[in-house]
């Protein structure tokens, strides 16, 4: 009887081991710049979630970013907030090494360390990986083609509609010249050159929360451009988000932002910024090409509790008419102070008034990688 109690309680035991090794949880490791984090780099953060079950993103301060590549365009303290933000991401270290080692992933306990199918390189010229690839710790996921941080810099220099329309004649500049003027403001090395992005249903369903609001939640409901994702959308996302329990996002299309924005806005295309808003986590939902006027039937059809806007100028619509005309008849409209006062706007003036130190980057970013391809054919 008791030799058979041992032998059960062995084997359940034994059981419950092997329950836990199974049970164990495998944790991600990512790094890197977040430099305006857009829908390439949480498509790379929720490849990597999809490969463990915690994901850990180490975030470089400015300094070790501008010895290794050049000024990043926002501050150490706006990337991380960023990071935090993407629905993807568990936990963010600040300050990790550019260069990422064994000893970083023990520290936090991560398994191994995944990253997109092109290479990053240090001051040096060397792959910043190296360490993590030669002992079998690093996984690769695919690259998200049509956007890198370099492409929307180069956008913003070039200050034309181009990027709405590559390779089409537009302002009497025909493919050729369109070509030759991207190309001084972007980088075509071999693994960041950039081509048009093509949008898909998978990826939207990829990035979509994909749950309907439950009974009883409060839906707020939000509308703008949403360009060049940033902190300012952060912070007033997350306040919207206080006001209700289920936040959708309208979404305006190119050429209306672009009528009450002007210049080359938006620097990114509708079907970029539907990633991008999809990615954040105080986002539940998105309306793709939003009508400007938030009408009764708009409110009606998405069952919306409350209206938000936050501290920026509302254009008024094309009839002359207050756009929240309707909401705040139904005494549903609301403002909202994020306490940011970062704005679309404000990033370009970054790169304007830095033009050439960001050209110098985006030039030595190419020289390096060039000359890393060519030694790999050698070998």
């Amino acid at each position: 009887m008791n030799d058979q109690a041992t032998k059960t309680n062995g084997h359940n035991m034994s059981d419950l081991n092997n329950h836990h090794k199974l049970e164990k949880q495998i944790r991600v490791w990512c790094d890197g710049c977040y430099d305006m984090v857009h829908f390439g780099h949480a498509n790379q953060l929720r490849q990597a979630k999809a490969m463990g079950d915690y994901l850990i993103v180490g975030v470089h301060t400015d300094a070790e970013i501008t010895k290794h590549k050049g000024p990043p365009v926002f501050t150490e303290q706006e990337r991380y907030k960023m990071v935090r933000a993407v629905k993807w991401v568990d936990e963010v270290i600040e300050g990790a090494p550019y260069i990422t080692t064994i000893d970083t992933l023990d520290k936090y306990d991560c398994d191994f360390c995944v990253h997109a199918d092109d290479i990053t390189l240090d001051a040096d010229g060397k792959d910043t990986y190296r360490y993590v690839k030669s002992a079998g710790r690093y996984n690769e996921c695919q690259r998200t083609a049509g956007v890198s941080t370099t492409d929307l810099v180069g956008r913003m220099l070039l200050l034309t509609k181009q990027h709405h329309n590559r390779g089409e004649k537009e302002y009497g500049i025909d493919k050729e010249h369109a070509g030759n003027i991207s190309r001084d403001s972007s980088t075509h090395s071999p693994w960041t050159g950039i081509s048009q992005f093509l949008p898909t249903t998978q990826k939207i369903i990829q990035f979509s929360e994909g749950k309907e609001p439950k009974p009883g939640d409060r839906i707020v409901y939000v509308a703008g451009a949403f360009d060049l994702f940033h902190v300012g959308h952060v912070d007033f996302l997350e306040k919207a988000k206080a006001e209700g329990d289920y936040v959708i996002v309208g979404l305006h299309t190119d050429p209306i932002v672009n009528r009450y924005k002007g210049s080359n806005y938006p620097i990114m295309n509708l079907h970029e910024r539907v990633l991008s808003v999809l990615a954040c986590k105080y986002v539940n939902e998105v309306v793709i090409g939003a009508p400007y006027a938030v009408t009764a039937d708009l409110m009606e059809h998405f069952k919306v509790d409350i209206v938000c806007h936050g501290q920026t100028f509302i254009m008024a619509d094309v009839n002359g008419a207050d756009p929240y005309e309707e909401p705040k008849r139904q005494g549903k409209f609301k403002q909202l102070d994020s306490g940011n006062e970062m704005t679309t706007q404000k990033i370009v003036q970054r790169i304007i008034l830095q033009r050439l130190e960001y050209e110098k980057r985006n030039r030595l970013k190419e020289q390096k990688e060039i000359a890393l391809m060519e030694a790999m054919k050698k070998q």
